[in-house]
């Protein structure tokens, strides 16, 4: 059920008055020109959640990475969360995970080919993307990972998502809730779309959550929802990859092993295929020597001699990199992949997003204003 997953700590109220007050203000700083807001003459599509972390910014980012790939070179700017260097940064084959993050590092390994940067200072990476001499192929459109909040930024499609078990309009501002700014400020989006749905939403519980959330007229509302693809080994590729429907037939003693924001929806996608034993950490957690030992004797204690271990992409990228996994272990890690999959109106919303930036593209620019200048 939708927003079955929100608590509020009342006792945590008058804070959140005091958080939405200063962040009213800014917005409205924004809002009446005290702070100014940039435009740029590239296509630049935002994604991001009016929560804290847990929407599927990541593999949303990677939907729009799919349906644009081929058609233009693509650029994506991340801020790169609790990576360990500073500015601007272009990712290249060599790139390793704490120099750019681990968001950013899954997406540059499975799509090679973009130009992928992280910067805090979102209009300077988007500048140095777009007009750059050294970054070659030019930049076509700029896909902004994380940037609802980042109002320096006026982008040319705004993306808003929300979690289907925590919509907004069930939730409270920090940190009496996980609001970032208050609900109303939905307002910005051009698409909401509400995430990590379950496959049996029917239509009435669709037109119910698209009356709660009061969007505008001008907002387009979908709903998407996960599709998971065959496990496969962490440290060994090589080694057969392994069905979900598969876990029904051999039964493993599963460890599911995450640190993301909000692993519910996987928690109960997974239960359709096996039982498991859940261990999770924070978001972006930097896994340290005492948690490969929890690791290493929690699958230790699992009840069948046939284990398995799985995690996410994103946990996988910093998983990797740790030291003292037992030989065991590293065998039985199997890394789910997951990919977003449109609900409703698939096609349209593919077509408005190639069409804005087929539409707003510099060589499409450039060509209007000759016929202008020729009429």
């Amino acid at each position: 059920m939708e927003g079955d997953h929100i608590k509020i700590n009342e006792f945590l109220r008058p804070l959140s008055w005091i958080y939405g007050l200063v962040v009213g203000i800014r917005n409205m700083m924004f809002d009446c020109g005290l702070l100014h807001s940039e435009s740029f003459d590239i296509p630049v599509i935002s994604v991001g959640n009016l929560t804290v972390g847990g929407t599927g910014k990541t593999p949303h980012s990677e939907y729009l990475v799919k349906l644009l790939q081929g058609k233009f070179q693509i650029g994506l700017l991340s801020r790169g969360y609790k990576r360990k260097t500073h500015g601007f940064l272009l990712a290249n084959a060599d790139t390793t995970m704490p120099e750019i993050g681990d968001e950013p590092f899954q997406m540059k390994k499975k799509f090679p080919d973009i130009h992928l940067a992280v910067d805090k200072n979102r209009r300077r990476g988007i500048h140095r993307l777009a007009d750059d001499p050294n970054i070659k192929p030019t930049t076509d459109v700029i896909i902004l990972d994380d940037a609802y909040q980042h109002r320096y930024v006026t982008p040319g499609i705004s993306i808003l998502l929300m979690d289907y078990h925590r919509l907004i309009c069930f939730d409270a501002l920090l940190p009496a809730g996980r609001l970032r700014e208050h609900q109303f400020n939905k307002r910005r989006a051009d698409i909401v779309i509400v995430t990590k749905c379950p496959k049996s939403i029917t239509p009435m519980e669709k037109r119910g959550i698209s009356r709660s959330l009061e969007l505008y007229p001008w907002q387009k509302l979908f709903f998407s929802t996960f599709q998971y693809g065959q496990l496969y080994n962490l440290f060994d590729p090589s080694l057969p990859r392994i069905p979900l429907e598969q876990l029904k037939d051999t039964r493993p003693s599963v460890l599911l092993l995450t640190g993301i924001g909000s692993p519910e929806q996987m928690e109960y996608d997974l239960r359709q295929f096996t039982t498991f034993k859940s261990l999770k950490f924070s978001d972006h957690h930097t896994f340290k020597k005492k948690d490969i030992r929890l690791i290493e004797n929690t699958f230790g204690n699992l009840s069948s001699e046939n284990r398995l271990i799985i995690t996410t992409e994103k946990d996988a990228t910093r998983l990797m990199h740790c030291e003292g996994f037992s030989e065991e272990v590293k065998k039985s890690l199997y890394v789910l992949p997951a990919e977003v999959v449109i609900m409703n109106d698939e096609e349209y919303f593919n077509e408005t997003i190639i069409g804005y930036v087929r539409k707003n593209s510099r060589n499409s620019t450039l060509l209007k204003r000759k016929n202008d200048n020729k009429s």
